[in-house]
């Protein structure tokens, strides 16, 4: 692991980093999951977890707010053009498509700060 530093950066797989997936996963398993102690990170380093937040207002590592904007943006792309084809007896209306879209796209807004 490398020295953490002052900043707070954000984990590589943004879309997976947070509170919100360990909770769907601990609902789909029944079982908890921990946070790992250390994470890699949008800039490439190993820092300690508690070093890392999906909020854009906290992360100030510069390289990671630009790695987390890129990401977003093609996780919108690719939400968006799920949403264009044909989604007969999908679990996901239109609307839960537009609304990510929205979500993600507004993320990306605020890691490019």
């Amino acid at each position: 692991m490398s020295e953490p530093g002052p900043h707070i950066h954000v984990e590589r797989k943004v879309l997976e980093a947070g509170p919100e997936v360990r909770n769907l996963i601990s609902s789909m398993l029944g079982r908890t999951t921990d946070a790992p102690s250390v994470v890699t990170t949008g800039c490439g380093r190993q820092v300690p977890f508690a070093m890392t937040s999906p909020r854009p207002e906290s992360v100030t590592c510069l390289a990671c707010r630009e790695h987390a904007h890129r990401e977003y943006v093609r996780f919108a792309e690719q939400f968006e053009r799920l949403g264009r084809g044909p989604m007969p007896g999908g679990a996901v209306s239109a609307e839960q498509i537009a609304a990510a879209v929205e979500r993600l796209r507004d993320l990306a807004k605020r890691f490019a700060g």
